[in-house]
């Protein structure tokens, strides 16, 4: 099954800005790029009062040529990309969700117009990277030129979900040529332990976490060899702040959808979320393939 890359696309700059990612991680994949564009009922979200009068509506013409034009730009940019345009009739954040089932990755932008309106956490972009069915990818413009082959960075913390999180990092980095920064967060010093305890449990931490580091880059380095692994601890209140921090230095963050440990409750409304709000680069949620059909 040849799953492709599936990215919503509205017009809006975000939107574009999120195509160009979507086509550049398709062409790293050799992966076809679907350009979806989710069409809302004429009536909203709410349910029409006589749906079997009104029917489903149909795909706009304007639509349809703003997703040929863009879909024209990107294979004039990325040639030997295959591209395939379709309206969706129903929610854009359903709608991509749906598409997810069948994808290899879905990209999203974080704001829209249209019918991806909203696309800012809470909204289009949180459903996506909360509910996909692979791993979802969540595209910000730049408020800075992100590094050009500059890094990949991944949270580790020991938990199933890092796990993935790490797996799908190095190969994201092997396609990249770019080497992999392995992170992991240690809790700040409080300064409520007596001088000799705050040692002994410091010391313990250290070891802790180089071990955990040293355990994960064996393990990739045995999977990926000659992927250059930086490994990197750092002392942080909050994990999300130490990865959001880390993120003005890098091409990309991965997070896990749970963890636990130094990253407990990475379900997006806590350290995900926070990154994919925060981060100054696009943000890999990786969420383990739906079993293909």
């Amino acid at each position: 099954m040849n799953r492709p890359v599936v990215v919503g696309v509205d017009g809006s700059p975000s939107s574009l800005v999120a195509a160009e990612h979507a086509a550049q991680a398709a062409s790293r994949r050799s992966r076809p790029l679907h350009l979806v564009h989710g069409y809302l009922h004429p009536l909203g979200y709410g349910v029409p009062l006589n749906p079997y009068d009104l029917g489903v509506p149909a795909p706009t013409e304007e639509a349809q040529k703003m997703l040929e034009q863009t879909a024209a730009d990107l294979v004039t940019r990325h040639p030997g990309l295959t591209v395939e345009v379709r309206q969706v009739a129903g929610g854009p954040g359903a709608a991509l969700v749906e598409e997810s089932r069948r994808a290899d990755l879905v990209v999203v932008g974080s704001r829209g117009v249209g019918g991806f309106a909203g696309l800012l956490l809470g909204s289009v972009s949180a459903q996506v990277a909360l509910h996909a069915h692979c791993p979802a990818l969540v595209v910000r413009p730049a408020e800075q030129p992100i590094p050009v082959g500059g890094p990949v960075l991944v949270g580790v913390d020991g938990s199933e979900s890092a796990a993935l999180a790490v797996r799908l990092a190095a190969e994201e980095a092997v396609r990249r040529g770019a080497p992999l920064v392995l992170l992991h967060v240690r809790a700040a010093d409080d300064g409520r332990g007596v001088p000799d305890e705050v040692a002994e449990s410091g010391a313990a931490g250290h070891a802790e976490s180089t071990d955990l580091l040293a355990g994960t880059a064996a393990r990739v380095r045995s999977d990926h060899s000659g992927l250059p692994v930086e490994e990197r601890t750092v002392r942080a209140a909050e994990p999300e702040q130490a990865l959001i921090s880390a993120s003005g230095q890098v091409a990309l963050v991965v997070v896990g959808s749970r963890g636990r440990g130094g990253f407990a409750g990475l379900l997006l409304g806590s350290v995900s979320q926070a990154v994919v709000q925060h981060a100054h680069c696009p943000v890999l949620v990786a969420h383990p393939h739906e079993p293909a059909d």
